[in-house]
C-alpha cells in the first residue's frame, strides 16, 4: 500500500470512528499531506523507516519550521504508522524514536497594568453599537482570561445563566469556570442591550455584525490594534496578549501558578510555567531599581 492511500484511510477512520474535532482531524490532515509530499504520493509505505522521517524533519527545520510545529506533525506521523503496525500493514513505527529540534520558548506578548488601563478606559461612542461590543470583547478577554475563540463561541445562554461566571469549553474541549469581573459584566450587559439592534435571529451567538452574523476573530483582532494605535501604545497588540496580560497580572499579585493553571484552563502546568519567566523578569526589574546592591554606584 502506499503511503499516500494509507494516509486517507487513516484520516477517514479518523473522522468516523474517532471522537476527534474537525479542526483536531484537519490539522493532522494538513500535517499529514506534507509528508506525502516530501516522501512522494507512490511511496510504498513500508519502505519508509526511521532515516525517511529524520530527513523530513531536517527538511522541515531547513525551511525554518517551528520546533513546536514539527511536534505537532510527528506527534500525527508517529499515530499513522502505530496503526499500520496495528494493522500489520508494517511491522514497526519508524517514527517512534525521532524527536524533533528543541523548540524556542517565546515568552507571551505581555502590556503592563498601566497599558491594559489606557487600552480598556479609552473612551468610545456608546451609541455606535460595535464600539460598545468590541469593548465588551476586550473586557472579557482580559478580564477572564480567554481565548478569543472561546469569547467568540459564547452563546446567550452562556452569559444569561450566571453573569458573574462563565463555563467555558476550552483546547481538548476541557471545561473550565471562570469569574467575570465588575466592569466585563457591565461592558457585556450593555452590549446585550445593544446586540438587540443587530440580531436577525440568525445565530445565538454573543458577539454579532451589523449583519447578524458572528464577528469573525480578523475583524476583533484588526479593532484591538487599531484601539491601541489611537490610545498611544507602541506595540502590536492582538488579543491573545490580553489572556497573557491577565495571567501575568494575576501571578505577580498572588504568586499562586496552580490557580493560573485553572484560569487559563491548562491541560499541564508545564505550559503554565511559562509565566514564571515573567514573573522572574518582572522581579528582576524590581531589583534592578530598588535593591541597594543592585544599583551602580
Amino acid at each position: 500500500m502506499t503511503f499516500d492511500a494509507f494516509v486517507s484511510h487513516y484520516l477517514n477512520s479518523m473522522r468516523q470512528t474517532q471522537r476527534r474535532s474537525e479542526k483536531t482531524i484537519e490539522a493532522y490532515s494538513g500535517d499529514l499531506k506534507q509528508a506525502v509530499a516530501f516522501f512522494g504520493t507512490h511511496a510504498d509505505i513500508k519502505s519508509l523507516d526511521t532515516l525517511s522521517v529524520i530527513a523530513w524533519v531536517r527538511a522541515l527545520n531547513t525551511k525554518n519550521v517551528g520546533g513546536r510545529s514539527i511536534c505537532r506533525k510527528l506527534s500525527a506521523l508517529r499515530g499513522l504508522f502505530g496503526e499500520a503496525v496495528n494493522q500489520k500493514i508494517i511491522q514497526t513505527n519508524p517514527a517512534a524514536n525521532v524527536r524533533a529540534p528543541k523548540a524556542v520558548k517565546y515568552l507571551p506578548n505581555t502590556l503592563s497594568p498601566d497599558a491594559v488601563q489606557r487600552l480598556l478606559d479609552a473612551p468610545f461612542n456608546f451609541d455606535d453599537p460595535g464600539a460598545v461590543r468590541d469593548q465588551a470583547i476586550f473586557e472579557l478577554l482580559y478580564s477572564s482570561g480567554l481565548r478569543l475563540a472561546e469569547v467568540l463561541g459564547l452563546t446567550l445562554q452562556d452569559v444569561l445563566d450566571n453573569p458573574e461566571e462563565l463555563k467555558i469549553l476550552g483546547k481538548g474541549s476541557k471545561e473550565r469556570i471562570v469569574p467575570v469581573g465588575k466592569k466585563a459584566r457591565a461592558a457585556l450587559a450593555i452590549w446585550l442591550e445593544n446586540r438587540e439592534k443587530w440580531d436577525l435571529g440568525v445565530t445565538d451567538s454573543v458577539f454579532l455584525t451589523k449583519k447578524g452574523t458572528c464577528i469573525s476573530p480578523r475583524t476583533v483582532q484588526r479593532r484591538l490594534d487599531i484601539r491601541a494605535r489611537e490610545v498611544g501604545l507602541d506595540q502590536h497588540v492582538h488579543p491573545h496578549a490580553l489572556r497573557h496580560s491577565a495571567a501575568t497580572h494575576m501571578l505577580e499579585s498572588s504568586g499562586d501558578l496552580r490557580a493560573i493553571q485553572e484560569f487559563l484552563g491548562h491541560q499541564s502546568l508545564s505550559t503554565t510555567q511559562i509565566y514564571t519567566h515573567l514573573d522572574f523578569q518582572h522581579l528582576a526589574e524590581v531589583y534592578d531599581k530598588a535593591h541597594p546592591r543592585a544599583k551602580p554606584k
